[in-house]
C-alpha cells in the first residue's frame, strides 16, 4: 500500500510539467495569465436565422498551474449537471490563483431546448471525435476536441441518471487512467467505481490523447436535486483548492468514499406492475432485504424486490409503472 504522504506527493506531481494555462486561446481569443474572459462559440443556426453560440468561460491564474475543464449539459436534459455548473459560477467559486479553469455550463443547447439527451437526434457522447463537416452532433464533438480540450489537462464531465432512473452521487473513473483514478479520490464523492470506456465517447476520445477524464453522476434527467448539486460543488472545490488553484482557507465538508467493486448489476423487475421501492438511494442493504414492491393495479398481487447480496443502492428507479426485465436498482459491492 502506498503511504499517505507518498500518494499526496503523487497527486500533487501528477500536472507539474507542461502547464497548458501559460495563454489559453479559443476561437481566436487569447487569456493570459491572470486574465479572465467570457468567449462565444457560434455553433449553428435555427431555420430562422437565430444564431446559437456556446458560452465558454475561461479563468487563468497569475501563476502557472493545470489547467481543467468543467463540462455540463453534455447531455441536454440532465438539469443537474447545468446547475452545478452554473451555480459555482454565481457564487464566484472560480477566483483562481494558479492553472486554469475552463468552465462550459451548458454544451447541448439544443438538447436542452427540446429537453431531449440527444442534439437532433444524436448522442453527442457517442460521436467522438467528430468531424468538422458532419452533423450537428459530430461538428460539436470535433469543436470541442479541438478548440478546448487541446487547452487542458484533465476534465471533469459532470452528468446524471437517464429515463427517470436517479444516481447517487458518484464519481466514474477509467480503469486503465491511474491520473484519473487519483483524480476521483481528490474529488471524493460518496461512491467511486471504475466504468469501462465507451466507443465515441468524451472520455474515450480524451483518454486516446492522454487526457484524464472523471465523470461525476448525481441526480436524474429534468430534475434538480440538491444533494447531488451540493456534493458535485464540493468535490470540484476538493480538487480545486488541492492544487492550489483556489485559497486553502476555504472550507470544504469531508466525505469518506465507498470503492464500489466492478461487480455491479441491475436488479431488474420479474413482473409488470406499479414499482414501490422503500430503500433510499446510497442506502446500505442486506441479502435478502426487501427493496419495494411491484403490484398490479387491481391488487392482487405483491411480488417483493429482494436485494441478491450485501451491498449499496447505487442508483433507483423513480418511474412508478414497470414492465417485466425493467431497471430497479443499481447494485454493487464495496
Amino acid at each position: 500500500k502506498t503511504s499517505p504522504k507518498k500518494l499526496l506527493t503523487f497527486q500533487k506531481k501528477m500536472f507539474t510539467q507542461n502547464f497548458k494555462n501559460q495563454t489559453i486561446e479559443i476561437q481566436g481569443q487569447r487569456v493570459g495569465l491572470g486574465e479572465s474572459k467570457l468567449i462565444k462559440i457560434p455553433i449553428d443556426r435555427l431555420p430562422t436565422g437565430t444564431l446559437i453560440e456556446i458560452p465558454v468561460y475561461v479563468f487563468n491564474g497569475k501563476k502557472p498551474g493545470p489547467s481543467i475543464l468543467l463540462q455540463g449539459g453534455l447531455h441536454g436534459d440532465e438539469i443537474n449537471s447545468i446547475e452545478l455548473v452554473r451555480r459555482m459560477l454565481i457564487d464566484k467559486s472560480y477566483k483562481i490563483n494558479q492553472g486554469c479553469v475552463i468552465v462550459m455550463p451548458l454544451l447541448n443547447i439544443f438538447g436542452f431546448l427540446n429537453l431531449s439527451r440527444n442534439m437532433h437526434g444524436k448522442d453527442v457522447n457517442r460521436s467522438f471525435p467528430g468531424a468538422k463537416n458532419g452533423s450537428l452532433a459530430g461538428r460539436m464533438a470535433y469543436y470541442l476536441m479541438k478548440k478546448l480540450v487541446k487547452n487542458v489537462d484533465f476534465a471533469i464531465d459532470f452528468h446524471t441518471g437517464g429515463a427517470q432512473r436517479s444516481n447517487f452521487p458518484q464519481v466514474r473513473y477509467t480503469p486503465q487512467d491511474t491520473r484519473a483514478f487519483q483524480l476521483a479520490k481528490l474529488f471524493n464523492a460518496p461512491l467511486l467505481f471504475e466504468s469501462k470506456l465507451i466507443p465515441k465517447s468524451f472520455r474515450n476520445q480524451c483518454f486516446k490523447n492522454n487526457i484524464p477524464v472523471i465523470v461525476y453522476e448525481g441526480g436524474e434527467s429534468l430534475r434538480l436535486n440538491e444533494h447531488a448539486i451540493q456534493e458535485g460543488i464540493n468535490g470540484t472545490l476538493r480538487v480545486l483548492k488541492h492544487f492550489n488553484m483556489i485559497s486553502q482557507t476555504i472550507e470544504i465538508p469531508e466525505n469518506t468514499s465507498i470503492l464500489i467493486s466492478k461487480k455491479r448489476k441491475w436488479i431488474r423487475a420479474k413482473v409488470a406492475g406499479l414499482f414501490n421501492p422503500t430503500v433510499k438511494n446510497g442506502a446500505f442493504v442486506l441479502k435478502g432485504q426487501v427493496l419495494g414492491h411491484i403490484m398490479d393495479t387491481y391488487g392482487k398481487t405483491n411480488f417483493p424486490v429482494k436485494a441478491p447480496d450485501n451491498g449499496y443502492i447505487i442508483a433507483k428507479n423513480n418511474f412508478p409503472i414497470v414492465n417485466m426485465g425493467d431497471a430497479l436498482f443499481h447494485f454493487g459491492n464495496a
